[in-house]
């Protein structure tokens, strides 16, 4: 088994529980006391009854010096403590091959073992450009394991999947669970919604704040939170990024930078709550070969930057912790019209409950030249964008917008509703192309889209807006939706 996922989400945690489980250097019966596993047939099966290799491979790359010699150093150490523990075999020796020691102890024994192996990734993180030292480490990986009826279980985590070479797994043995693709172990990497809900309750913190700043990671049906933010909110009782701690935005600025088939659009388009397509399939999972923007995407699920709707095949900024993030590195990246637009938004906002339509037309209008450079300009979906951005302030008082994308010569309508114990008004967005506010407006009465809010009660604006291409002219009209 292979398990993916980003920093802080309780991966070595999961690896120490099981070497504590299975080895038989541990007594931990009173680790599972009242713990679901020891209500399971065969808990006490395997209790302490296994030969455990534990292996953390950062610990062998802690210098670049390291990196030529790490594999020669994990064998040496490893036969070393064999050779301790099983001092009745014959053929042991510091001579030989790791594979061959542990076909000879278990010839001679009949114990097999299981191997749980810890960042097994981090040669593709640390040796990035040395394809030489990740071909000789896979190869030593496939050596070790495939067809040794020494292996009884081998467990790896890593931030990144098994590394692909064109669209074949280098280690085909594997089964896999990551941010793509978790499967049945979604819940048990991360806090699920109902551990944060008690733990909010438990530390008396807000959790609709919670929600708000640290949810987002759809995986397998569940959401899941980071559960080193979560942590850390409630032992400090303070909500920002705790991303700094482990990641820096520099990292993920490189890779915004590359600018693959248009990712500072898509960039921009996301931090305006839309969601993206992606093909994720062609990923190499390293972090160096890129060919398509999706290959950038898919890296950023998997370092936690993105979330992955698996159903939809798309990615999105998961919470106001990850937009944080975003955010330094379009600032340090020098996106200064993006910027601009951004801290505009509030304002923009204001504009709109004031029902002021002409400062609001103009805010977009400014907003809307100010990114320009990243946008197609003159295109339906650019200007769905550009209200997105425009109403980029919205997070703070807003559920995600519900968002029906342009196509052809269509519209594009924009919902936000009001975060729960939040007074302030829902807004139902209509955008015009080379016709006028007021038709937008009348089309949302026809229409009655206002119908979408049976539920609410509070009060709806309803925002007209319309682009005209020739004159580059953007109008606005807001009303207060009366009810019948």
């Amino acid at each position: 088994m292979c398990v993916s996922r980003p920093r802080r989400f309780g991966k070595s945690m999961a690896a120490d529980m099981l070497a504590a489980y299975y080895s038989k250097g541990c007594d931990s019966g009173n680790l599972f006391a009242g713990l679901k596993a020891e209500n399971e047939d065969s808990f006490g099966k395997h209790l302490n009854r296994h030969n455990v290799i534990r292996l953390d491979i950062q610990r062998f790359l802690e210098s670049e010096e390291d990196i030529d010699r790490f594999i020669n150093e994990i064998e040496s150490r490893v036969i070393e403590e064999l050779m301790d523990s099983f001092s009745d075999c014959k053929g042991l020796c510091a001579d030989v091959r790791l594979k061959v020691a542990l076909d000879r102890i278990f010839n001679q024994t009949g114990k097999g073992f299981i191997f749980i192996i810890d960042e097994w990734d981090c040669v593709f993180r640390i040796a990035k450009e040395r394809k030489d030292i990740q071909k000789n480490y896979l190869d030593f990986l496939r050596e070790l394991f495939k067809g040794s009826d020494y292996v009884e279980l081998a467990y790896m985590t890593g931030i990144l999947p098994i590394k692909k070479y064109g669209d074949h797994s280098a280690i085909n043995i594997f089964r896999e669970f990551s941010m793509l693709s978790p499967k049945g172990l979604a819940a048990y990497f991360g806090f699920t919604e109902d551990e944060v809900k008690a733990l909010c309750l438990q530390f008396q913190v807000d959790y609709e704040e919670t929600k708000k700043w640290y949810d987002g990671y759809s995986l397998g049906g569940l959401h899941i939170y980071n559960p080193q933010a979560v942590v850390e909110l409630m032992e400090s009782g303070q909500f920002h990024s705790y991303w700094t701690g482990t990641e820096t935005y520099e990292a993920l600025k490189t890779y915004i930078d590359r600018d693959f088939d248009g990712m500072k659009q898509t960039v921009v388009e996301m931090l305006g709550n839309m969601h993206c397509k992606i093909v994720p399939s062609t990923a190499q999972n390293d972090m160096t070969t890129f060919k398509t923007k999706d290959d950038v995407l898919t890296l950023l699920v998997h370092l936690g930057y993105l979330a992955f709707d698996e159903a939809a095949k798309e990615v999105f900024i998961p919470n106001l912790e990850i937009t944080q993030e975003f955010m330094r590195a379009v600032k340090v990246g020098g996106w200064d019209g993006l910027m601009d637009s951004l801290e505009s938004s509030e304002r923009l906002l204001q504009n709109t409950w004031a029902l002021n339509g002409k400062a609001v037309a103009e805010g977009v209008a400014k907003i809307h030249n100010k990114t320009a450079s990243l946008l197609k300009y003159n295109s339906e979906n650019s200007l769905t964008c550009t209200v997105l951005i425009a109403y980029y302030s919205s997070q703070l008082y807003y559920m995600n917008p519900v968002l029906e994308m342009p196509s052809g010569n269509g519209i594009a309508d924009v919902v936000y509703l009001p975060r729960r114990n939040v007074e302030r008004p829902a807004l139902l967005v209509e955008l015009k192309w080379n016709k006028s506010a007021q038709g937008a407006i009348d089309q949302i009465k026809k229409k009655q889209y206002a119908s979408w809010f049976e539920e609410y009660t509070g009060d709806i604006l309803l925002v007209g807006i319309n682009y005209h291409v020739k004159t580059k002219k953007h109008e606005c009209i807001i009303e207060k939706y009366v009810r019948e």
